[in-house]
């Protein structure tokens, strides 16, 4: 079977840190909008692959600076959420979206079930792969896990603006994403969306129900406004914070 990914484009995961002292993991499924040379461009022009359709614009500097303060593990996906989407079932209809937001994507029309597994060969599998594959070496060598999902979102969504400047998204277990809650909130400066403006469930999201969910660790999904982190110095004033106030929630979490 062919590849979908030619020998000399780059892997689709960054695995920064991967002996990280710290009990934090983090990851980012929508770090890069790279796309397969095979691909072309989806059909879509470069403005519209700079936008949030095609990615978490900026997650990506602040799961970098994040490994760095805190020495942690961080894996970052480096390929367009429209080639394939990592945070969905590959079998979910929006896993390689035809319409992104309102904004329709030609490569993704009418797709072989070849086609679709092509994709999930070259990127989804290989991501989650070494998200698990981390995971089993730390629970072997009786490492304790805490895996934050790292996310951003953009300030407009279908024309509707969103007032939430960060997010703490969480499903069956609360522990982590309560205390996360309430540190943000007593920052004072910061209007925080107690699961907005998204919800994890166990259809619309993957990363934590698989990773963090069906192992029992510590877990908190984590969503930044993307005109909050528009340059260097906004993604590390947000890496310092969130590395203050994970390390607080954790404290409190391992005190309980």
């Amino acid at each position: 079977m062919a590849e979908l990914l030619a020998g000399d484009e780059p892997p689709p995961v960054r695995v920064l840190r991967p002996a990280g002292a710290s009990a934090f993991l983090f990851t980012a499924d929508h770090a890069g909008r790279r796309i397969p040379r095979a691909l072309g461009t989806l059909g879509l022009d470069q403005a519209d692959l700079g936008r949030h359709i095609a990615w978490d614009i900026g997650i990506a500097g602040v799961a970098e600076l994040l490994a760095e303060q805190l020495d942690a593990t961080a894996v970052l996906q480096r390929y367009s959420r429209l080639v394939i989407d990592c945070n969905r079932a590959p079998d979910h209809a929006t896993s390689i979206p035809t319409v992104s937001e309102a904004t329709p994507v030609p490569g993704n029309a009418r797709l072989s079930d070849l086609d679709r597994l092509l994709r999930r060969r070259a990127v989804f599998d290989p991501y989650h792969a070494a998200i698990a594959a981390l995971l089993d070496r730390r629970a072997a060598a009786g490492r304790r896990t805490v895996l934050v999902a790292l996310h951003s979102f953009t300030p407009v969504f279908k024309n509707v603006a969103r007032m939430v400047q960060v997010g703490v998204l969480y499903h069956r277990d609360a522990r982590l994403a309560a205390a996360m809650l309430g540190l943000l909130r007593a920052e004072g400066d910061l209007v925080v969306g107690d699961n907005e403006p998204y919800a994890i469930t166990d259809t619309s999201d993957y990363t934590i129900p698989l990773h963090g969910e069906e192992r029992g660790l510590p877990h908190v999904e984590i969503e930044i406004r993307q005109d909050l982190l528009g340059d260097v110095a906004a993604q590390a004033s947000w890496a310092e914070r969130l590395a203050r106030l994970l390390s607080a929630a954790d404290e409190t979490l391992r005190r309980k």
